[in-house]
């Protein structure tokens, strides 16, 4: 740990009298070691992490810690505060600060090493060791596990500790071979659920992780081992940290009695655990009081007590990040039902467009296909593309809901989302409703799977009491409860739309650009657009609903067209990669993919994202103000023809797209290369990218 620790690094008097004090103290003799490139966006990203939850333990620590794209190197800062600092540990304040910095792209040997340290502060030999070292030189030598003559027994045990705390992850795999062995020679004679404790100890499996994988996860792991020797029971964790996981054996999930989460993402292949005595709880539950959750999931296993959810994790939970918090689940929630539709809306409104353009503007009014259909007119084939995109379009909100709802509670949640999804329909509470309706049958499956049941009835949860009792449920809030309200709502929003005009709906269409171009094809992006294609997803939309779906697909448009112009007229501001990145963005902007932009976005991001914007808002109120029309979706210049005021409408595009090149071209020829960097004016140069985003933005 000699490349993570030094004395320069190690502040015996730390004088700070608050938890953000400290930090900066500490965060400050990086910023001279050059470990830390920028103080304040690292002290940034301390306190985002720290927002999400206390990073206070009981016995005197405080362990605030983070990655960041401004830490060059994992790095460790130790202070030891006679008065103490609040980090909001139950038990007072902590005397003993570490400040852990990891790189956003830290390797997993420096990770494991301070994965290894966090587990070590458990042991209290450790941290009196370090209270009670001489000068800074000793501590750093303490943590980082040297031999040390100077200092006595205390040092050996302190070193010794930290040189086990090392090999760590390396006993945890060995205990986990050794449960494998026993279970494989023990599992037959047993019924699942129901330990023999004449033959054998009680054994439980575990998992820990928290939102940065480095801390938390692995002091929990070591908290729970610690309890369960006492308790004298078999506990195997699984730590899921930033460095990987290793999975448990099967066979020891397959023996164990019962399961403990402590976490603070979602646990990674939750369905292995499915059917098991559960104890679900956050990480520090699994610092702070280890033998009560022993003791709970001990006693569920006496119960024969299962909780319906305990096992499968939800689609969200599958795919999610090691750093994902619980407070990102609701946005994606969301995205997952839009992601499902957004097929349904480029199908449908494009056949419809067709429809329109075959046909002409009277075909809504056509009669059914199935009455008069024609080979040899063209109004037949026009009606007939119309229709069956009026009956993709009816799928929108049901779509919508249902997969929200499985989001959040996987395949049970189907049923009652789409079924809300419709009910919003029948009820005209259309696009609002159905988010509504997805949240609250998802949220419903969810509280009907934490309710414990006898294991007879298990197998008929999913098929038949989920999608009963939720249905129902969901049905009774939609038609009585908040269907109403949330029509109101939408006929209200509805009634503004249409009543826009002038300036009213020139500001319309700029915020609606900004929305389009400031995440490229994010969150954000998706919630304008979703916006449009909610208006025109009827038979017959209105002239201001058709507005807003042109000026977003305009406003959409810009950001990779402008890249590729940019790239065009001043190729050596840019990469080589760049460039050929250039050439795909001409085809991307002019099929409306704002995600052809990207590649320019993540490499600079304080340039591209900001002047996107400007030309984006500049299109969308141009659009607006030309009255353009657009009963499509999707397609970008390939559905022109069905523009209303197609040339006006071009000139908007044309207008957003020169105005964001014409800023990006100038802003980035205001920068200032970096001492050393590799300029582009080499056609063939590659190297710019690193010394580029390194380089300050010109003021």
């Amino acid at each position: 740990m000699s490349d993570i620790i030094t004395a320069d690094l190690v502040d015996l008097d730390l004088s700070a009298d608050t938890k953000e004090a400290a930090a900066r103290a500490l965060a400050e003799r990086m910023v001279t070691l050059g470990r830390v490139t920028d103080l304040e966006g690292f002290l940034a990203d301390v306190a985002a992490r720290e927002q999400q939850m206390p990073t206070g333990l009981d016995g005197g620590i405080g362990i605030p810690h983070c990655r960041s794209e401004y830490v060059t190197e994992p790095t460790l800062g130790f202070g030891r505060s006679a008065a103490g600092v609040d980090f909001g540990a139950p038990d007072g304040p902590a005397d003993l600060i570490f400040l852990i910095a990891a790189p956003a792209g830290a390797d997993d040997a420096h990770l494991t090493i301070l994965s290894s340290l966090a587990r070590h502060l458990m042991n209290a030999e450790f941290t009196d060791a370090l209270r009670s070292a001489g000068d800074a030189e000793a501590a750093a030598a303490l943590i980082r596990g040297d031999e040390s003559e100077s200092e006595g027994e205390g040092a050996r045990a302190a070193s010794s500790a930290a040189e086990g705390a090392v090999s760590a992850p390396q006993d945890t795999a060995a205990a986990s071979g050794a449960a494998s062995a026993d279970a494989a020679a023990g599992s037959a004679s047993r019924a699942p659920g129901a330990p023999d404790s004449a033959e054998r100890p009680f054994r439980v499996v575990a998992v820990t992780s928290c939102p940065t994988g480095i801390a938390h996860t692995y002091m929990a792991a070591e908290s729970l081992e610690n309890a369960g020797r006492e308790a004298g029971i078999e506990i195997v964790v699984e730590p899921q940290g930033s460095a990987g996981f290793t999975r448990l054996d099967p066979a020891v999930i397959a023996a164990a009695d019962g399961v403990i989460f402590a976490h603070d993402v979602p646990v990674r292949e939750k369905d292995r655990f499915a059917g098991k005595p559960t104890v679900d709880v956050g990480v520090k539950a699994g610092i702070n009081r280890p033998g009560e959750l022993i003791s709970e999931v001990r006693q569920k296993a006496e119960r024969g007590e299962v909780t319906a959810g305990s096992g499968a994790a939800t689609p969200v939970e599958r795919g999610g990040d090691t750093g994902e918090g619980y407070g990102s689940m609701l946005r994606k929630w969301l995205m997952s039902g839009v992601s499902y539709m957004v097929p349904f809306v480029a199908a449908g409104g494009l056949l419809i467009a067709l429809g329109f353009a075959i046909g002409g503007y009277k075909i809504n009014k056509a009669p059914s296909v199935m009455d008069h259909f024609l080979w040899t007119q063209a109004d037949s084939w026009g009606a007939l593309l119309f229709q069956i995109g009026g009956v993709a379009f009816g799928f929108l909100v049901p779509v919508l809901a249902g997969y929200i709802a499985y989001g959040m509670a996987d395949r049970p949640g189907l049923v009652p989302g789409f079924v809300g999804g419709a009910i919003s329909l029948t009820i005209n509470a259309g696009f609002l409703g159905g988010l509504a309706a997805g949240l609250i049958a998802g949220g419903v499956v969810m509280a009907i799977q934490k309710i414990n049941i006898p294991a007879a009835l298990r197998g008929i949860m999913p098929v038949v009491v989920i999608p009963l009792i939720s249905s129902a449920i969901v049905g009774f809030l939609m038609f009585v409860v908040i269907g109403k309200p949330i029509a109101s709502a939408q006929k209200g929003m509805t009634d503004w739309l249409n009543g826009l005009t002038g300036s009213n709906a020139i500001l319309l269409g700029a915020l609606l650009g900004l929305m389009m171009c400031f995440d490229l094809g994010g969150p954000v992006n998706k919630v304008a657009y979703t916006f449009a294609t909610a208006g025109i997803a009827v038979s017959n939309p209105s002239d201001s609903a058709m507005k807003i779906m042109a000026a977003v697909m305009a406003a959409g448009m810009v950001p990779p067209l402008a890249m590729a112009l940019a790239t065009t007229v001043r190729g050596k501001l840019f990469t080589q990669t760049e460039r050929e990145n250039g050439k795909a963005a001409w085809v991307l902007g002019a099929s409306f993919i704002s995600e052809g932009a990207i590649p320019f976005a993540a490499a600079d991001p304080l340039r591209v994202i900001p002047t996107s914007m400007v030309g984006g808002a500049i299109t969308g109120s141009l659009s607006m103000a030309f009255d353009a029309t657009l009963r499509a979706p999707h397609g970008g210049i390939f559905v022109v023809p069905l523009i209303g005021n197609p040339f006006l409408y071009l000139i908007a595009i044309a207008a957003g797209v020169c105005v964001t090149a014409a800023l990006v071209i100038v802003l980035k020829g205001m920068r200032k290369p970096a001492p050393g960097a590799v300029t582009t004016d080499s056609p063939d140069s590659t190297a710019a990218p690193t010394a580029e985003k390194k380089e300050p933005v010109a003021a």
